[in-house]
């Protein structure tokens, strides 16, 4: 039986759609969607028990399991809802003054550009990009983006694999270059945990957030935030609430060690989760349920799955690449398991649209820089009829 084919008897797709898509928001394993099910059940049990009592010891044992999945320690780990709030937490705790800048390149996520512009705007400092031509050339990368580093650089922000192209960047190097320069890092890795390996001690970026909803199979509304030490102390969440509480009450020394105690159990006991850790009620199920989103990549050799999707996702890029007459924007080991594919200008201006309403298939046309791509993801579910039915739609015939 194709290996695609087998593993969709996992997920709760639609049986009769062709899911090209999973860049886009993931797709959750029948055990990880039936796992939060069980913890927001025990949640309804009892809901005071378990957020007030329970939550913040259940939390931090899904932060464990997090942090040995991505080469981390749990303390420089919270939980959030997506990577682009992970963004926006970082963006607004930053020290920034008149004239300093935030450097990015021309393929960063149009929400967290947003962030930035923003921020910059209130702030007097200036959010520059740095253009990343195609054919994209990544020995070339860190060069090419270090060099529009000035005195006034703060922060360089970059995506880990970019959204609308879907290229790797070499971000470990980029962070051992902005470190030597004394500039901080911002790695926007939406779309790299379950994708590509990961090691966030050895990276180095100052701060790291990622999705556990995309490539990791997690739940929708699971993400992380990864910070250094030296700066758990600067970040700040978006909501104050009970964290900042009890770390005024330490502060003081306030006789009440019950009172601190006591909010300890559902803010944490360290200054990082306690200001993100507790905003509020809200169901925690998701972080909750990323363990087993873990525990199924591990139990399904997840690197052999991943080596298969990649060598299918480049396979189908050169076919329609050949068929078009255009060249791939990158080489292959410059994408992992979602590849852009350039669209020749015949195609029809609605064609995500069409491929859809024609051939049920979900699959994104992206822009950039005025080019339209074809992003393909190919997962573990992805079975060789589905690439196929992709390569025979009548919508991308010649």
């Amino acid at each position: 039986m194709d290996p695609g084919a087998a593993m969709r008897e996992h997920f709760l797709l639609d049986p009769g759609l062709v899911f090209l898509n999973h860049g886009s928001f993931g797709a959750c394993p029948r055990a990880v969607v039936e796992a939060q099910r069980r913890w927001q059940d025990e949640l309804e049990a009892n809901p005071v028990d378990f957020l007030s009592r329970r939550s913040g010891q259940l939390l931090g044992h899904a932060r464990q399991a997090l942090a040995r999945y991505l080469g981390a320690q749990a303390e420089h780990l919270a939980f959030v809802p997506n990577a682009t709030t992970g963004v926006n937490i970082v963006a607004q705790s930053l020290a920034l003054q008149p004239g300093d800048e935030v450097l990015g390149t021309n393929h960063e996520y149009g929400a967290c550009d947003a962030t930035f512009q923003w921020v910059c705007e209130r702030r007097g400092a200036a959010y520059r990009k740095v253009d990343i031509p195609q054919p994209f050339e990544a020995a070339s990368f860190v060069d090419r983006l270090m060099a529009k580093v000035t005195p006034r650089t703060r922060l360089i922000f970059l995506s880990h694999i970019t959204s609308a192209t879907a290229l790797i960047f070499p971000v470990s190097d980029l962070c051992a270059a902005a470190r030597a320069r004394g500039v901080l890092t911002l790695i926007d890795g939406a779309h790299a945990p379950g994708h590509v390996p990961l090691n966030l001690q050895e990276m180095g970026a100052d701060f790291y957030t990622g999705n556990g909803h995309k490539w990791m199979c997690g739940p929708k509304g699971s993400a992380f935030l990864h910070v250094r030490p030296e700066h758990h102390a600067h970040v700040q969440a978006p909501v104050v609430s009970w964290g900042h509480v009890a770390e005024g009450l330490q502060a003081h020394g306030d006789p009440s060690h019950a009172a601190v105690a006591a909010l300890n159990r559902y803010t944490g006991a360290d200054t990082l989760q306690r200001r993100l850790q507790w905003l509020g009620t809200r169901d925690v199920s998701a972080w909750l349920a990323l363990p087993k989103a873990i525990a199924f990549q591990e139990a399904h050799d997840w690197p052999a799955v991943q080596a298969r999707c990649h060598e299918a996702a480049v396979r189908a890029m050169h076919t329609l690449c050949r068929r078009w007459g255009l060249a791939p924007i990158a080489r292959d080991q410059d994408f992992a398991q979602m590849v852009a594919v350039p669209l020749p200008p015949h195609l029809a201006p609605d064609l995500q649209q069409r491929l859809f309403e024609d051939s049920r298939i979900e699959i994104p046309v992206t822009q950039h820089e005025g080019r339209r791509l074809l992003r393909i993801s190919v997962q573990g579910y992805t079975a060789a009829a589905d690439v196929q039915a992709l390569l025979d739609a009548p919508a991308l015939a010649h």
